[in-house]
């Protein structure tokens, strides 16, 4: 954790529900990451989640009536101080089961950035996804951090456990992190202040 940081609570949502998939591996060296950085780095995964394909949102359910998983998320997101989305590319787009995954709330993401770790098989790292979920993710009311974490080639850049077969990989991911550190610091602290509603 930097000096000027404070104790976050950051959910990491993971995209894939895939076979095989990659993203895990971009998860784990997040969460491990983060942990070292002093956080509380929690991972939300859809696989794990089994939700249905949207029908109703959250806060479309009567209150105290919402699936468990959804209430669970909900008390989750509440103590959020920011979200770290993995992304893989499907199509220059982005997975289902991400937007699925992402689509279930709304007000539990406002006032809170948003970082990109988008990879893919080849040689773009999923940066044309990321640039759709920009889009997504300030709608929903976390934008995204500047700075993106693209992953290239990930059957290659990242072990089964998250570990980076380059060193590289681990100092762009040291500073993506530096700056979502600052932006969730910050509005942190301005949120005790109060928001515009």
């Amino acid at each position: 954790m930097t000096e000027t940081s404070t104790r976050l609570t950051i959910p990491v949502l993971l995209g894939s529900v895939r076979r095989d998939r990659q993203g895990i591996k971009a998860a784990r060296l997040l969460m491990s990451e983060l942990t070292k950085r002093g956080h509380e780095a929690v991972l939300v995964d859809p696989l794990e989640l089994q939700l249905p394909l949207l029908d109703r949102m959250y806060k479309e359910h009567p209150k105290g009536e919402a699936p468990d998983n959804l209430e669970r998320l909900a008390t989750l997101y509440r103590r959020a101080d920011g979200f770290m989305i993995v992304s893989a590319e499907y199509n220059h787009g982005i997975p289902p089961a991400l937007k699925n995954l992402l689509d279930y709330f709304l007000e539990e993401y406002f006032w809170r950035p948003s970082g990109i770790v988008c990879y893919s098989a080849g040689q773009f790292g999923g940066v044309r996804a990321a640039m759709q979920l920009r889009m997504v993710l300030s709608e929903l009311g976390m934008p995204s951090i500047p700075s993106l974490m693209p992953i290239p080639k990930i059957g290659q850049a990242l072990a089964d456990d998250g570990t980076p077969s380059d060193e590289r990989t681990l100092k762009s991911l040291d500073r993506f992190l530096d700056e979502f550190e600052w932006y969730a610091a910050a509005l942190k602290r301005q949120k005790l202040q109060g928001t515009p509603y």
